[in-house]
């Protein structure tokens, strides 16, 4: 349902103060709610007005402040329609249908994927195309500085919606009620819906939302589910015109209203005969029709206006008359009065038939031509066409209403929309006749005539059309991507202006083209296409104007993978699209990380929000690694939504071990917004296979004659591999545990869609491993290791873990406490070094996973060297394959990686404020070991004095001297005199303070001490607060 609003125009169609509805009074048999105020309707006769067409129910006082409009005219008072993206047919429970305004219980729905829109099935061809406009961007608009207005649609609120007027519940499980922003997500009242403010704010994801201002889509004939990257249901319907339709579907709203079809047999009977009503010759080829309970004695005039209300068609009635069906060849005749229904023609069996026509001038007709993306003042323009008038002729004189260059017709086309069941579109031939293309329309369909616009654009797109085609072979030249789009295109000549950037690794390419039609043309020739038994993947990518973007917005890229762990993706991908701007959301099966990326390259400060496990954050990770060469922002920072099994990353920080289904999604958006950004450690695991001996093969003749032994030399670069790490490392009994569950997956992967499932089977299998199989016995004889360039001494050990995150195994800790315990540091996963751990036996390893043991700690250091004889079973962030003899080095990788650590909270919701660490290994080194040390001796010895401190080290380039000091006193000497002085018990009291350390880098070699030390406390004798260190050390003096 659609509500006064700033994508409504009152003028596009006369449906006057009832804002289209056709209100009766009506007593109701059980307890009803009036859909305007929420309040229970009393009474005990005709207690209030129903609306024969959408069921809208309300109060005879409501009656003049209804801001509802009918669902027979919202649909063609949109000004710039856009198309719903539906999903599957499904049992929608506590929702209502925005077009019947019954509980979606009764029968299958449909929703739209990106906006809070719900129909029936049976109503889906009533739907108004009022989705979210998410790409609005005007050339000629310079900055951000045009207003953004709300996008309001009506019921369906969350259930604690508050009215943003009057502050008071707006949420009513009864009826569709309530008015809310898809945009912001503020909610109000029907009735204090006029006195929001018109601008909208996109609420508190303002920070991360992409605004659609700065975004532009293809002008193309694709669907919006193909534009989104959203598979379409099977019951969706083709936007093509390969075959026009004739009107909606034969049940609609009005054909769901349970008291009709219950009453219908007994009105038969009685007074009333059921008609079968067309609204045009395709009607009734396609037998689409309407029934409608007519009075017997009915006249012409009522049969007429019962016929047009069934067809939710607005206007004079003047201007329609009935007729009679004589066959099925389309013969008819008029009804004549008094009594027409009299003389009407039965066939046997069936009942009568009438047409709806419309009372054609064969001389003229009134056309209505709309701006759309020309974006001109005015949403429409009427024109009146003639016998002579031509296509052409109705564009220059639309051009002139909407104070364009008409002489400049040429660059421009009339386009044929149709808004029902999606946004269907047919480009008008120039020397088309206006007036008998109108008469045609009304012929076949009067309902498909008035849900009919013609828009005028531009010819020619201002922006080029990018394509995105993946699933091509890796590692091919760039000539011979060509030949393979030229071949699969069925072209000689290159249709694409541009080809790039090209993704080697990933087999992936993008390509750009001029023009819309050609865009369009080969995707739909390459979306079916396969090559080497594979598919190939076609993606229509928007483009982002980053002028356009708001100084303090730093959008978010998600990127969503649906199949990771439970398989939860695809619910949380809907809610994300629902809350941001759909451009925003991919999913990474379709295309991968890369697609997002590249639609992202030219915003200089944006943030990535990856949902899935440990393996989808590194895919996403190593995609961004190979697009950031092009890329405005070099590394933007990643959060996570943990869907994977182990989620290991997730846990260090802190977004949780799992994604359970119950977290709010836009509690997630929120604290991506205030997350802290940190530095993760990424290492290079390089895999060298030792050289084979390889026997002599035949000699073979030399130039001169002579024989020559010819030997097979092995390339070195073919025997090494190289994969970047990012969680840990396993080689032995974890990695063989982790290959056969994987295999096992591979296997049957449908029986693996549980997180639950998938960890019961790791148990299994390490049973089976402790009692059957034990392969990995002896592993510390087998292999040697070797940290930082020093061998290194194995235990009795069955494997080796290599940790850079305190978290392995679905949260287990095999180093222990995370505490500096001599000759270890404090290990964290942006210190530089990694953590040797090694596994007794399966046994220990269940511990492990139970977190009721660690393992034994081995080494510590920035260099792993193992080296093996035989083949073993390693796993590289989760992902196992067998290695074969050689060397396996681990070290510090060049790529580095800024994570999103989301923000710690106490039990009252608030945040924490949590110490950052330094990116400055020299801070690290000196100013935080300084500084808690001193602090940590000096407080020791001091018995009434309670100090809470937080320590940050400030980098400066310049500081001046405090004024006042003293010259000679070092800072220890200082700060020693005053803690002295507290500890004499001349004042007991408790002291809070925030000490803030600056060192003043003057000179490579020693860094000069310069501070500030804000102390804050009260001294009970005096009364007088102490705000500084000079303040302290007069008190010391005295």
């Amino acid at each position: 349902m659609t509500a006064e609003g700033h994508n409504i125009d009152a003028n596009l169609v006369p449906c006057g103060s009832d804002h289209g509805h056709y209100f009766v009074k009506k007593t109701f048999g059980k307890p009803a709610y009036c859909h305007h105020c929420c309040d229970k309707i009393w009474g005990m006769l005709t207690q209030g007005y129903a609306c024969e067409v959408c069921n809208f129910i309300c109060h005879d006082k409501c009656l003049k402040t209804v801001v509802s409009y009918c669902s027979g005219v919202a649909l063609q008072l949109i000004k710039n329609p856009v198309a719903h993206t539906w999903s599957e047919p499904q049992h929608v429970k506590r929702k209502f249908c925005n077009v019947c305004r019954k509980r979606t219980e009764d029968s299958l729905c449909i929703e739209c994927e990106v906006c809070e829109y719900y129909v029936h099935e049976d109503c889906q061809d009533l739907a108004v195309s009022d989705c979210k406009e998410a790409a609005t961007y005007v050339p000629s608009q310079e900055g951000p500085t045009a207003p953004h207005h709300h996008h309001m649609k009506e019921g369906n609120l969350p259930r604690d919606s508050k009215c943003c007027v009057c502050k008071k519940t707006c949420y009513s499980n009864e009826c569709l009620a309530g008015m809310r922003c898809e945009w912001c997500g503020a909610t109000a009242h029907a009735v204090c819906y006029r006195q929001m403010p018109s601008e909208c704010d996109y609420g508190a994801l303002a920070k991360i939302m992409l605004p659609p201002n700065c975004l532009t889509i293809p002008r193309t004939e694709l669907p919006m589910e193909q534009l989104l990257n959203i598979s379409s249901p099977g019951g969706s319907s083709d936007p093509a015109y390969a075959h026009p339709l004739s009107s909606p579907c034969k049940t609609t709203a009005d054909d769901v209203i349970g008291e009709r079809e219950r009453e219908k047999e007994d009105k038969e009977k009685e007074d009333m005969e059921i008609l079968r009503i067309y609204d045009g010759n395709n009607s009734l080829r396609n037998q689409v029709y309407r029934t409608a309970a007519v009075p017997k004695m009915a006249s012409t005039s009522q049969i007429r206006d019962i016929a047009l209300r069934r067809f939710h068609i607005q206007g004079p009635p003047d201007n329609y008359y009935v007729t009679q069906v004589l066959n099925d060849a389309g013969e008819e005749e008029n009804l004549e009065d008094p009594v027409p229904l009299r003389n009407v023609k039965r066939p046997a069996g069936a009942r009568a038939q009438i047409f709806l026509r419309h009372r054609d001038d064969p001389e003229r007709a009134v056309v209505k031509a709309y701006g759309g993306w020309l974006r001109v003042p005015m949403t429409f323009c009427s024109m009146t066409v003639d016998k002579d008038t031509l296509v052409q002729d109705c564009i220059a004189d639309a051009l002139d209403n909407f104070g364009l260059d008409r002489t400049a017709w040429n660059r421009y086309n009339m386009v044929e929309v149709s808004l029902e069941k999606g946004l269907a579109e047919r480009t008008c031939n120039h020397h088309e006749n206006m007036l008998q293309l109108v008469r045609n329309l009304r012929k076949d369909s009067l309902r498909r005539y008035h849900v009919m616009r013609f828009y005028v654009q531009e010819k020619e797109d201002p922006h080029d059309h990018a394509v995105f085609v993946g699933n091509l072979p890796v590692s091919l030249a760039q000539r011979q991507y060509e030949r393979i789009l030229l071949k699969q295109l069925g072209a000689i000549e290159k249709p694409f202006t541009a080809i790039g950037p090209i993704y080697f690794e990933y087999g992936s390419l993008v390509i750009t083209f001029n023009t819309a039609k050609a865009a369009t043309a080969a995707v739909q020739k390459l979306q079916n296409a396969t090559y080497e038994e594979k598919k190939l993947i076609v993606l229509c990518l928007p483009n982002v104007q980053p002028a356009m973007l708001p100084p303090d917005c730093e959008p978010l890229l998600v990127l969503v993978n649906v199949k990771s762990g439970g398989c939860q993706g695809s619910e949380l991908m809907k809610a994300f699209r629902k809350l941001l701007n759909p451009f925003q959301v991919f999913d990474v099966l379709k295309g991968g990380p890369l697609v997002g990326l590249y639609v992202f390259r030219n915003i200089p400060k944006y943030r990535i929000l990856a949902c899935g496990g440990d393996g989808t954050i590194g895919w996403v990770l190593q995609c961004l690694d190979i697009a950031k060469q092009d890329a405005a922002c070099f590394s933007p920072p990643c959060g996570i939504v943990p869907l994977g099994t182990g989620n290991d990353l997730a846990r260090v920080l802190r977004w949780g071990g799992g994604y359970t289904g119950e977290e709010n999604p836009h509690d997630i958006l929120k604290d991506v917004i205030e997350a802290d950004e940190v530095r993760l450690d990424r290492w290079a695991v390089v895999f060298h296979e030792e050289e084979r001996s390889q026997p002599p093969v035949t000699t073979t003749s030399g130039a001169e004659g002579g024989n020559v032994e010819a030997g097979t030399m092995s390339n070195p670069e073919d025997q090494t591999s190289m994969i970047i790490m990012n969680n840990y490392f396993g080689i032995g009994i974890d990695a063989d545990v982790c290959l056969k569950f994987h295999n096992k997956r591979d296997a049957n992967p449908e029986k693996f869609s549980s997180r639950l499932f998938n960890k019961t089977q790791y148990v299994k299998i390490g049973l089976q491993k402790a009692f059957f199989e034990r392969t990995c016995k002896d592993l510390w004889k087998r292999i040697e290791l070797e940290v930082d360039g020093k061998l290194v001494e194995l235990p009795n050990i069955e494997g080796i873990i290599v940790l850079n995150l305190l978290s392995w195994g679905s949260g287990a800790n095999p180093w222990g406490t995370a505490k500096e315990e001599p000759p270890f540091n404090k290990p964290t996963h942006y210190d530089g070094l990694l953590e040797v751990v090694g596994i007794t036996d399966v046994s220990r390893l269940g511990l492990i996973q139970s977190k009721l043991a660690a393992g034994i700690r081995i080494a510590q250091g920035g260099s792993i060297k193992i080296t093996t004889h035989e083949e073993w079973p390693v796993q590289v962030d989760g992902e196992p394959h067998v290695q074969s003899p050689g060397t396996i080095t681990i070290l510090k990788s060049a790529l580095r990686a800024e994570m999103l650590r989301k923000p710690a909270r106490r039990k009252d919701g608030t945040k924490k404020v949590v110490d950052q660490p330094s990116t400055s290994k020299e801070d690290e080194g000196y100013g935080i070991r300084f500084g808690r040390n001193l602090f940590k001796k000096r407080f020791a010895s001091i018995d009434r004095l309670q100090v809470r401190a937080t320590t940050s080290i400030v980098r400066q380039r310049e500081q001046p001297e405090e004024k006042g000091g003293r010259e000679g006193v070092s800072f220890r000497g200082r700060l020693h005199r005053t803690l002295v002085h507290f500890s004499r018990g001349h004042y007991r009291t408790r002291v809070r303070s925030t000490v803030t350390l600056a060192l003043h880098y003057r000179t490579p070699d020693r860094v000069v001490e310069h501070y500030r030390l804000l102390i804050l406390s009260r001294v009970r004798n005096t009364g007088r607060r102490v705000s500084s260190f000079r303040t302290l050390s007069r008190l010391s003096d005295r």
